[in-house]
């Protein structure tokens, strides 16, 4: 069970500051999220029987690839087999019967599911979300928190049915005091504001 609370802090009436537990309550309960490929992943593209065809390629800013006989591909925003399944359409225009397997060997993800960090983190910068990502992970990727880092005051703002809201989460508790009931799931897109301590 998660706590909602109203308050004067927040900055417009359809933002709410909750907590989440630990199980991720607030979590919405949708299906396993599909991974979309973006910009900067790299993909090794796989057509059987014919390695000549197959390559390792970089999505472009663009969001497309190319590989020998298909160029240009938009590949950005597509899960791997919707695009294997693109280009097997694109090739059977050349070759008979192609089979394509698209696997990813880096990942950056897509803008709109990179988990973003801001404030008082040691590195803040956006994460590529990984399934199952916890808010200890994402610490962990930034290298901790800062000195000045007012830990419990930290918020996740998270778009939840195309409504912003607002998730106060506990890092130091967490980090410095090691409680791992504050450890919670992150989702993509979320981002975790980390605010600077007033002495």
């Amino acid at each position: 069970m998660f706590l909602v609370t109203l308050g004067a802090g927040c900055s417009s009436p359809s933002m709410k500051m909750q907590s989440i537990d630990a199980a991720g309550t607030a979590v919405q309960k949708d299906a396993t999220p599909v991974y979309l490929i973006g910009p900067g992943d790299a993909l090794s593209v796989f057509v059987w029987g014919n390695p000549e065809l197959s390559a390792d390629v970089i999505v472009r800013p663009d969001g497309y690839i190319s590989t020998p006989l298909v160029e240009d591909v938009q590949a950005s925003g597509k899960a791997p087999t919707d695009l294997a399944r693109e280009m097997e359409a694109e090739l059977s225009k050349l070759i008979k019967n192609p089979k394509v397997t698209v696997s990813l060997t880096t990942t950056v993800g897509q803008y709109s599911e990179q988990i973003r960090v801001v404030g008082q983190a040691s590195t803040p910068r956006a994460l590529p979300y990984r399934e199952n990502m916890t808010l200890l992970d994402v610490i962990i990727a930034v290298g901790g928190l800062t000195e000045f880092a007012a830990g419990n005051k930290s918020i996740i703002v998270r778009n939840v049915g195309g409504k912003t809201e607002q998730y106060r989460v506990r890092l130091d508790d967490l980090i410095r005091d090691g409680d791992i009931s504050a450890n919670v799931k992150v989702v993509p897109g979320d981002v975790l504001i980390i605010p600077e301590t007033w002495f």
